[in-house]
């Protein structure tokens, strides 16, 4: 079957020429092409197979050249596929992949039986994405929530020992600790689809880390392969903070047992009287205390794959961290 088609003068088979050769549209690139072949005396069954599309397309692509000149090669506004979802949908969308944060594979079963719609997963990430949702680590938290009224207070109050901080009146400061291992915190990472980049992992023994941090990046830090108990933190702070400050010092810690042992208690008034407070967070709150940051910098961030191929190579680094915190290299803004 012959298509006829006006011939194409000598401009517009340059402008064809052109079009083809530099649009960023494929289907514009590819409608011109075809128009080029055309006046060049391809035939159609060829430019079927060329172009993979049907005749009625080709008759499509011809009909619109002819009756809108350049502007046919173009889609019109409103074309193209429609959203498989509107808003209200979505929204429901992330509702149930909320429910299931793991499994988007539930949300579509639901997305059937609800509106008997079959979709893929990569449609539903689309929506995801589109709706302002992302695929990362989630974080570990406490299985209990603290006491309403006691957290409101304290982080209220600790809301203000920030301020006077800040205003130079009293020195803040956040203890905790930690533990390193040959057992790495595995991170997310770019990778080649399919493979997986292989991080050693083993027993040993554990780096237990005290420190105590200041929102200026101030950081002691003590390291040692034993327990860190109540007398270890009492020496800690001792070291630290051996004579009377001229401002009150306010050391925020949670509420382990290390913290709260006779230990701990028997020198409450001699460190009121070296103007040093301890202030205890409420229970099941670690994200208030500022030095739980740092923690997961180290863990996550700073050590590298190669950190973890022995365990001199791993206790090395850390303390080189520890050492070097609050310099170029490793430094966090609190503020």
């Amino acid at each position: 079957m012959t298509i006829l088609i006006r011939e194409i003068n000598v401009l517009s088979a340059k402008l064809l020429g052109r079009i083809y050769r530099e649009s960023r549209h494929h289907q514009v690139r590819q409608r011109a092409h075809c128009l080029v072949l055309i006046n060049q005396g391809v035939k159609i069954k060829e430019l079927q197979d060329i172009f993979q599309v049907s005749y009625k397309t080709i008759y499509n692509w011809i009909n619109r050249w002819e009756s809108e000149g350049i502007l046919g090669l173009y889609n019109k506004k409103g074309r193209g596929r429609k959203q498989t979802f509107n808003i209200e949908q979505k929204r429901q969308i992330i509702s149930w992949v909320k429910e299931e944060p793991r499994q988007i594979k539930k949300t579509a079963q639901k997305i059937e039986d609800e509106w008997g719609i079959k979709t893929s997963k990569h449609t539903i990430k689309r929506v995801l994405k589109e709706m302002n949702m992302t695929w990362h680590r989630m974080r570990k938290s406490v299985f209990k929530k603290p006491p309403s009224q006691e957290y409101e207070d304290k982080k209220a109050r600790l809301k203000e020992l920030k301020n006077l901080d800040k205003q130079g009146l009293i020195n803040l400061y956040y203890l905790d600790e930690t533990g390193f291992t040959l057992i790495p915190c595995v991170p997310y990472g770019w990778q080649e689809r399919g493979e997986y980049i292989q991080i050693p992992s083993r027993r040993s023994k554990r780096l237990n880390v005290l420190g105590i941090l200041g929102r200026d990046n101030y950081l002691q830090a003590y390291t040692s392969t034993q327990s860190i108990n109540s007398d270890v933190v009492v020496a800690c702070i001792d070291y630290f903070f051996p004579n009377k400050t001229e401002m009150p010092t306010i050391i925020v810690m949670d509420q382990a047992s290390i913290h709260n042992s006779n230990a701990i208690y028997e020198k409450l008034e001699e460190w009121k009287e070296r103007n040093i407070t301890l202030f205890e967070l409420p229970s099941y709150s670690p994200h208030l205390n500022l030095i739980e940051i740092l923690w997961r910098k180290i863990k996550y961030e700073w050590l590298k794959i190669d950190d973890y191929f022995t365990w001199e190579i791993l206790v090395d680094t850390i303390e080189t961290i520890l050492r070097e915190f609050g310099g170029e290299t490793y430094v966090i803004n609190f503020d």
